[in-house]
């Protein structure tokens, strides 16, 4: 069985008076271990799909089940359960809080265990330095170049160990050699067994990726892989 398995999704709002498809009937399979990049046009529905892969959005039909649990049919308390034992995301904003040094945005995760407090700033030193950055763990986000910003945000979505990554156009904002660097980590991490569903719209990247995934008006446009990968299959 698949380890992500997307069945009939289909996701629309309102937007004024005028009714939005933001998704219409997505079905895609992902295999543990794999390394999914999700391209397409703006308003394709790339980040709707993550946000609901990731929990964090109900669709209005279809179903979505990671490792054979059924998001969509957990309650409130389980989801977020579910959120915290599965799945790390990183943003292109980085989302770090900007009074909190990196080991400490590092931790935030980790509130919620019953654990001391120096066994949560040890797993985030040890995430940090697997990262690259053991030695800016007391700077401030504005002390951190972009590239390190980023990789403090990688570090705390894996500091809860998760098996599956979900990333929204982590090199967006970030210069070429900069953004190839972190897409070296992420490939780095999946070599190591994480699983990783990462939207981007930056063709350089489509060589990490084991397979691609594009999408148009809120349908799957094609299923492919890269070249370097596609080879002899």
């Amino acid at each position: 069985m698949a380890f992500i398995e997307i069945q009939g999704l289909m996701k629309s709002y309102r937007r004024g008076a005028e009714p939005v498809e933001a998704l219409r009937g997505i079905d895609l399979s992902v295999e543990e271990g794999a390394f999914l990049g999700v391209m397409g046009p703006s308003g394709s529905g790339k980040s709707t799909l993550l946000s609901i892969l990731g929990g964090l959005c109900h669709p209005t039909a279809g179903k979505v089940s990671v490792d054979g649990i059924d998001l969509y049919g957990l309650g409130g308390d389980r989801l977020a359960d579910f959120r915290r034992e599965y799945l790390g995301f990183v943003f292109q904003s980085f989302n770090l809080v900007s009074y909190l040094t990196a080991l400490e945005n590092v931790m935030l995760p980790l509130a919620v265990q019953k654990i001391p407090t120096a066994q949560k700033r040890e797993k985030a030193r040890v995430v940090l330095a697997r990262v690259g950055l053991s030695g800016r763990a007391d700077h401030l986000p504005d002390q951190l170049s972009g590239g390190e910003q980023e990789r403090v945000a990688i570090a705390r979505a894996l500091v809860n160990e998760p098996p599956l990554i979900l990333a929204d156009e982590p090199t967006g904002s970030l210069d070429t050699a900069t953004a190839e660097e972190i897409m070296e980590l992420f490939r780095e991490l999946n070599s190591e067994g994480l699983s990783i569903v990462m939207v981007t719209h930056n063709p350089e990247n489509r060589s990490h990726f084991h397979r691609i995934v594009t999408l148009r008006d809120g349908r799957v446009e094609k299923l492919s892989q890269p070249p370097s990968l596609a080879v002899g299959c």
